[in-house]
């Protein structure tokens, strides 16, 4: 038979391909779709969402600007100390904004890491300082800004190169803190000031579980030792005395840490039942699947691993948002560094 050869020659590509389409894909080719929303930034550290889904970010320098339609539009550059770690920080909309116009950030002045409120009109105006004076460093300031399901505001704080400080309730260093929108101190808080929780290292992710407003954190170990925890009032989280698989009675031990890794977690994101975990010096995106009581870990995997250093994740009407980290001065820049990413997750 002529037709033989080519036959056989068929047969055999035909399985060759059908056993490629069954090898696994790595994890970085997974079917996500992405879209490139800005670029040409330089260290985004936070965004939030204005109406109308326009994004507001912070760049560590000082700019805070929107992306409206991929536009980027400066809208104020606050006077922040920008040395190593320190700088303009987080930022969180104010749930009331369509009638209020305030937008808060959390940055480093000249008397520490401080969290301001503007409002909001063509550029930021009337700064009113309603948090000052909390311990920064070139290291360990914290940084993350968010309103919680409870209508406070949340900020998470590092402890500014003083471990001590971490177990001193009295000490806003080394925290999660809680305050009303106002700057007060809300009457439940656990410690008649602004600590919600302590013994933490270096805190820069919080999320929440919109549905059971379980409240999840994201924190920075020494030598590895990176810990996402579930957080509760008043809790103690141990450093400096124990980390990671450490635990000792009055102490909390974390949902998960990563001891054969440096994670370097910073921004967390709850979506559809998982976490997702910004890593910088981990390089990617990570998932954290949760059992149906949110304090079990059932899965994770690495995702994202080829943009380098990742600082931000966010969740929005069911997209997440990431943004790299790579002008930081401890990133490798790739062409058009650093960019603010969206990303459906299917």
């Amino acid at each position: 038979m002529k037709n033989k050869p080519l036959i056989i020659t068929g047969i055999i590509i035909l399985i060759s391909f059908l056993l490629i389409l069954a090898i696994p894909k790595p994890q970085n080719q997974q079917e996500f779709e992405t879209e490139i929303l800005a670029q040409n930034l330089d260290t985004p550290w936070a965004m939030d969402f204005l109406p109308s889904d326009r994004i507001i970010f912070t760049e560590r320098g000082g700019d805070v600007s929107i992306i409206d339609n991929k536009t980027i539009i400066n809208v104020g550059n606050i006077n922040s100390n920008e040395i190593s770690e320190s700088g303009l920080l987080g930022i969180a909309v104010d749930p009331e904004f369509n009638t209020n116009k305030f937008i808060y950030v959390y940055y480093t002045g000249p008397d520490g890491n401080r969290i301001s409120r503007f409002t909001l009109n063509e550029k930021l105006e009337n700064e009113t300082i309603i948090l000052d004076g909390i311990p920064s460093a070139q290291i360990h300031n914290g940084g993350r800004l968010k309103f919680g399901p409870d209508g406070k505001l949340y900020a998470t704080s590092g402890d500014a190169g003083e471990p001590s400080l971490a177990q001193d309730t009295s000490s806003l260093a080394g925290k999660i803190l809680r305050l009303n929108k106002d700057g007060s101190i809300p009457l439940d808080n656990p410690f008649n000031n602004y600590v919600y929780s302590y013994g933490h290292r270096n805190p820069q992710g919080i999320t929440w579980n919109p549905v059971t407003r379980e409240m999840y954190s994201s924190e920075h170990g020494q030598t590895r030792n990176d810990e996402i925890n579930v957080i509760v009032k008043g809790g103690n989280y141990g450093w400096p005395i124990y980390q990671g698989s450490d635990s000792a009675e009055g102490f909390i031990k974390p949902l998960i840490f990563y001891q054969d890794f440096t994670l370097a977690p910073s921004g967390i994101a709850y979506h559809k039942g998982s976490l997702y975990v910004a890593g910088l010096r981990g390089s990617q995106l990570r998932k954290i699947t949760l059992g149906s009581d949110g304090n079990t870990v059932t899965g994770q995997e690495e995702i994202f691993s080829d943009l380098g250093r990742i600082r931000e994740v966010v969740e929005h009407n069911g997209y997440l948002y990431i943004s790299t980290s790579n002008m930081d001065g401890r990133g490798i820049p790739k062409a058009a560094d650093d960019k603010i990413i969206r990303i459906k997750v299917p």
